[in-house]
C-alpha cells in the first residue's frame, strides 16, 4: 500500500472529482452563512443545506469540497484519547438531482482502488438491509464479492433527522487486520472492535419522510458523501492515531520543541501535548475565518480552546506565552491548501497573543481562587462546586466552565452545571433587556403574508430616480388590503422601484409615491420574506387621498437624502482600504451603517488607534477625494472579481454574478449599494470617534460632505465661546488652559498643606479621646472633609505618639466614607488585626476593604453610619 501525505490525498480527491465534471469549491468558512441553527460548520454537507433543501440554486448540479469542520461536543475527550479532535477536514462529492447510486458507488470504488491504491482484499462495504439496488450495483456492476457486503439496520445505514429528506447509506471500510480484531468468529463491519475502519459514507437521499413516519420517493434524489481526511490518512500512512498523521505530527513536534518533552514517555504529558496540538490548529483556522475570543457563541468556543491549550502549556512547564509561536507549524502544514492562514498570519498571531496574555494575567488569580474553593469543599466533605462559584470563575477570571470542570476532575470534584447555566441565563437576560427597547419590530408580520408570483419588486434605482409603476400589494396592520386611505400607516409592494431597500449596511431610501389626488410619504424601504419569497417593501404613511391595489403611481426618490447616503457609502470603501494601508491586511469589515448623516464602520483590529493612525487614515481618504477619482461600477463573474483583487466581505454569500465598485485604482469592492460617480462628490471626510465594541473589534464613526462643514462651523463657534470665557484669543487657548491648570495645582497643594496642619493641630484633642482596653490604647475618631492620604498621615503621627495602640480614623469626603486603621507592632502581637477590624467596620457604612495586621484602609457609601461604625471598634477590640 502506497503511503500518501494528507495534503496529497486532499488534492487527489478534488482533482478526481473535477475530472468527473464536479465544480470544486474552496472550503466554506467555519462560520455558517445564513444558518442560525449551527454555531460552527460541523459537517461537509452543512454549508450546502440550502441546495439540498431547494431554497437556493447550486452553482452546478455536481460539487466537490474539502470542508473545514469544528466539533466541540467531545472537547473533554480531546487529548485524553488519541482519536478525538475538534478540527477536522471532510472530503465530499455531492449531486443535486443529477447522478445517483451507480455513479456514486462506481466513483467511490474507482478512487479508493485506482487513486488511493488501497488493496482490494482489504475493502469491505456495508449497505442498508433493504437496499437491494445498492447490493446489485456493488455485486453486479462493480463485481465486489457478496461475502464482503454487509447488510446493516437503520441505526447504522440509514440517514434521517426527523421529517424531511432522508435515505439509505453505503459505507466503505478498510480491514486493518486480525491483530486489531476481537475473538468473535463472525467479526465484520458493524462489530464494535477496532478492526474495520469506515472511511467513506455514501448517502443516497431518495425519500421524504412525513410527520406520520411514511416515506415518499423524491422526484430528484441527491447524493451526499463524506470521507474523513484525517481518517483515510491514518490508513494510508499506516498509523494508529490522527496525531501520527504527517501534518498533525508536524504541529505536535513543534509542541515538543517548545516544552522540551518527549512524546510517549508520560501519559499525563501526552494528554497535554495532544490538547495543545489539536487546539492550536482549530484556533488558527477559527481566527482566520473572522472569529474572535468572547464570552458568547462561537467566540466562547474559541476562548475555551485557546485557554485550555494555554493551561496545558503550564502543566508541561512552559512558563512564557507560546501558542502564537506554534502558528508557524500550522501554516507550514496547511498554508498551501488554505492560503488565508498565510495571508492573515500577523493578525492571527496578534489575536492569539493578546488572548493568551489576557488569560496569563488572570489564570494565577483564578487558580488561587479555585484552590480556595477546593479546600473549602474538602474541609466540609462536599463533592460539588456551586454553580454561582463556577460562574464567578468564568465571569471574573475568564475560566471557561470546561476548564473549571477539568481542573476539578483531577480532584474528583464535580460542578453544579445547572446552577452555572442559571447564572449565565441571568446575565444574558440582563443583556437582552438592554437591547429590547432598541429592536425594530415594524416588519415583523411580513413572513405571514403570501402575495403571489407576480409580486417580486425589481430594484432599478441605480440609474433611475423617478418612475411610473404598478401597486402589487397593500398591507395594513399585517393584512393584505385592497385600499388604503389618508392617515393609514402601510407597507406597499411595487412592480418596480427606484427606492433602495436596506442592505449591505446601507439604510433604506425615503421618497414619495403619488398620483393626481393622493400621496404616500415613504419612511423606509426594506427586503422582507413573505411566504417563500423575498420582496422589496416600502413602509409609509398616506398623507393625502387613497390608493388601491393595481393602480399606476409615480415613485420619486428623496435625492438629497440618497446623495448624502451615497457619499457615505463610497467613503466607507475608501475607509476600508485606508485602514488596511495604515494598520495592515488583517483589517476586515465586521459591520457597518451607512446613513445620510454619518457612517459607522466596525473592523477587526486588536488595539485602539493612535492619534497618528487616525490622522493618517483621514489624510489618505481626503487625498483620494481631492484627486477626483472616477467611480467605475460593473457586473462581472465572481471569479473575475477575485482575479482583479476585489474585496469580498466575510460571511457574505455571493452568486456567480457580482457587482464591483472601483474607486480609481485605490479601492475595489463587491457591493450592491449606491455610490457617487466621482470621489470629489464626497467633499471631505472627518473621523468623529474611534472606540472598541467587542474583543478584537474597533468602530469608527465619521461624516462627509455638508456634515463636515456643519461640524467645522460648530467647532469654530465653540472655540470662540471658550476663548471668550477664558478671556484670551483663539490662538492662545492652550497656553491659557495650561496657566489655569498650574494655578489650580498650586492652590490644591496649598489646600492640602492647610488641611494637614489643621488635622495635626487637633492631635492633642484626639489623643484625649483614647480608651485603654486590656493594655491597648484604642482611638476611634471622626474627622471632616479629609482625604485618604491625609488620614494616613494623621494616623502615622498618632501611632508615633502612643505605645501599644490601635488607631481608627474616619472622614466623610464628597459624600463618601474614608476609613484608615493602624496598629502598633506590640498590639498586633496581642492579637489586633487592622485588616480584619477595618473590614467589619466598613460593612456598617455600606462598604468594604482590608489590609495587613498593622495597616488597612477601606471605603464606605453611607456617612450617616460613621459614628455607629466607630463605636463598633471598641466592641471588636474587647
Amino acid at each position: 500500500m502506497e503511503k500518501m501525505g494528507l495534503n496529497e490525498i486532499r488534492k487527489k480527491f478534488l482533482d478526481f472529482f473535477e475530472s468527473k465534471g464536479h465544480y470544486v469549491r474552496p472550503s466554506y468558512p467555519l462560520v455558517p452563512e445564513k444558518d442560525k441553527s449551527l454555531l460552527l460548520i460541523n459537517a461537509g454537507m452543512a454549508p450546502l443545506k440550502p441546495y439540498f433543501m431547494g431554497t437556493e440554486v447550486p452553482p452546478k448540479k455536481r460539487m466537490a469540497t474539502c470542508q473545514k469542520c469544528i466539533r466541540t461536543a467531545d472537547i473533554e475527550n480531546v487529548g485524553k484519547t488519541a482519536r478525538h479532535a475538534t478540527f477536522f477536514e471532510m472530503l465530499g462529492n455531492f449531486s443535486f438531482g443529477d447522478y445517483f447510486k451507480s455513479e456514486s458507488i462506481a466513483w467511490g470504488w474507482e478512487f479508493s482502488i485506482e487513486h488511493l491504491k488501497l488493496p482490494v482484499e482489504k475493502i469491505w462495504v456495508s449497505i442498508y438491509k433493504d437496499d437491494d439496488e445498492a447490493f446489485d450495483i456493488w455485486h453486479d456492476e462493480i463485481g465486489f464479492p457478496k461475502e464482503r457486503i454487509v447488510r446493516l439496520g437503520k441505526e447504522d445505514n440509514f440517514w434521517e433527522i426527523g421529517t424531511g429528506p432522508c435515505g439509505p447509506c453505503s459505507e466503505i471500510y478498510f480491514d486493518r487486520g486480525e491483530e486489531y480484531g476481537c475473538d468473535y468468529a463472525d467479526c465484520k463491519p458493524g462489530c464494535e472492535c477496532d478492526r474495520y475502519v469506515e472511511f467513506w459514507n455514501l448517502v443516497f437521499t431518495q425519500f421524504e419522510r412525513d410527520e406520520k413516519g411514511n416515506y415518499h420517493k423524491l422526484p430528484k434524489p441527491n447524493i451526499d458523501t463524506g470521507m474523513g481526511l484525517e481518517r483515510v490518512a491514518c490508513i494510508l500512512q499506516d498509523v494508529d492515531t490522527i496525531f501520527e498523521v504527517d501534518t498533525i505530527k508536524h504541529i505536535l513536534d513543534g509542541v515538543l520543541d517548545i516544552s522540551k518533552k518527549e512524546y510517549g514517555k508520560s501519559e499525563k504529558d501526552d494528554i497535554s501535548i495532544r490538547i495543545i496540538t489539536d487546539h492550536i490548529k482549530a484556533v488558527a483556522f477559527m481566527v482566520s475565518d473572522g472569529i474572535l475570543p468572547s464570552n458568547e457563541g462561537r467566540g466562547y468556543v474559541l476562548r475555551r480552546l485557546l485557554r485550555r491549550a494555554a493551561r496545558h502549556g503550564k502543566i508541561l512547564g512552559i512558563k512564557e506565552s507560546f501558542l502564537a509561536h506554534l502558528l508557524d507549524k500550522v501554516i507550514e502544514a496547511y498554508g498551501e491548501a488554505y492560503p488565508e492562514l498565510m495571508e492573515k498570519k500577523d493578525y492571527i498571531e496578534k489575536v492569539i497573543s493578546l488572548e493568551e496574555d489576557k488569560f496569563e494575567k488572570t489564570i494565577n488569580q483564578g487558580i488561587d481562587r479555585l484552590k480556595e474553593y477546593i479546600h473549602q469543599l474538602m474541609v466540609s466533605n462536599e463533592k460539588v462546586l456551586l454553580g454561582e462559584e463556577a460562574f464567578k470563575l468564568y465571569d471574573t477570571y475568564g475560566f471557561p466552565l470546561d476548564l473549571t470542570k477539568e481542573i476539578l476532575e483531577e480532584e474528583n470534584i464535580g460542578v453544579d452545571v445547572e446552577g452555572f447555566n442559571r447564572e449565565m441565563e441571568k446575565q444574558r437576560e440582563r443583556a437582552r433587556a438592554a437591547r429590547r427597547d432598541m429592536e425594530e419590530l415594524g416588519w415583523e408580520k411580513g413572513h405571514q403574508i403570501v402575495i403571489g408570483e407576480k409580486a417580486k419588486s425589481d430594484f432599478i434605482g441605480y440609474d433611475e430616480f423617478s418612475i411610473y409603476t404598478e401597486i402589487l400589494a397593500l398591507i395594513k396592520d399585517g393584512d393584505l388590503v385592497d385600499e388604503v386611505k389618508e392617515g393609514d400607516v402601510i407597507n406597499i409592494v411595487l412592480e418596480s422601484t427606484p427606492l433602495y431597500p436596506e442592505g449591505g449596511g446601507q439604510v433604506g431610501d425615503r421618497g414619495v409615491i403619488y398620483k393626481e389626488d393622493a400621496k404616500i410619504e415613504v419612511l423606509d424601504s426594506n427586503k422582507v420574506m413573505m411566504g417563500p419569497d423575498e420582496h422589496i417593501v416600502h413602509k409609509g404613511k398616506v398623507t393625502e387621498g387613497s390608493f388601491k391595489k393595481s393602480e399606476n403611481v409615480k415613485v420619486v426618490v428623496d435625492m438629497k437624502r440618497r446623495g448624502s447616503t451615497s457619499r457615505n457609502h463610497t467613503a466607507t470603501h475608501l475607509l476600508h482600504r485606508a485602514l488596511k494601508e495604515v494598520l495592515g491586511n488583517h483589517v476586515e469589515q465586521s459591520g457597518s451603517l451607512v446613513a445620510p448623516e454619518k457612517l459607522r464602520f466596525d473592523f477587526t483590529h486588536f488595539e485602539a488607534l493612535s492619534k497618528e493612525d487616525i490622522i493618517k487614515v483621514e489624510e489618505l481618504i481626503n487625498e483620494q477625494i481631492f484627486e477626483a477619482l472616477d467611480i467605475e461600477i460593473k457586473n462581472t463573474s465572481l471569479e473575475e472579481a477575485k482575479n482583479i483583487g476585489a474585496t469580498a466581505l466575510f460571511g457574505e454569500k455571493y452568486g456567480e454574478t457580482v457587482r464591483i465598485v472601483k474607486v480609481g485604482d485605490y479601492s475595489v469592492e463587491l457591493c450592491g449599494g449606491t455610490h457617487v460617480l466621482n470621489s470629489s462628490e464626497i467633499g471631505m471626510f472627518k473621523i468623529l470617534s474611534e472606540s472598541g465594541v467587542a474583543a478584537g473589534v474597533r468602530r469608527i464613526e465619521a461624516i462627509t460632505g455638508k456634515y463636515v462643514y456643519e461640524y467645522i462651523t460648530e467647532m469654530d463657534d465653540r472655540l470662540k465661546g471658550i476663548s471668550k470665557a477664558l478671556k484670551t484669543n483663539i490662538n492662545d487657548i492652550e497656553i491659557r488652559i495650561e496657566t489655569i491648570n498650574d494655578e489650580m495645582k498650586n492652590l490644591q497643594r496649598e489646600n492640602e498643606i492647610l488641611k494637614n496642619k489643621l488635622a495635626s493641630s487637633s492631635i492633642d484633642d484626639i489623643l484625649k479621646s483614647r480608651k485603654e482596653i486590656d493594655g491597648i490604647n484604642v482611638i476611634a475618631h471622626r474627622l471632616s472633609n479629609i482625604d485618604m492620604d491625609s488620614l494616613r498621615n494623621l494616623g502615622d503621627k498618632l501611632k508615633d505618639k502612643l505605645e501599644s495602640c490601635l488607631v481608627v480614623l474616619a472622614s466623610e469626603k464628597d459624600g463618601k466614607v474614608n476609613l484608615v486603621a493602624m496598629a502598633s507592632e506590640d498590639a498586633v502581637k496581642k492579637g489586633v488585626h487592622a485588616g480584619k477590624i477595618i473590614k467589619e467596620v466598613a460593612k456598617i457604612t455600606g462598604g468594604g476593604g482590608g489590609g495587613r495586621p498593622n495597616m488597612a484602609q477601606a471605603g464606605g457609601k453611607d456617612p450617616s453610619q460613621i459614628d455607629k461604625a466607630l463605636e463598633r471598634v471598641y466592641e471588636i477590640v474587647k
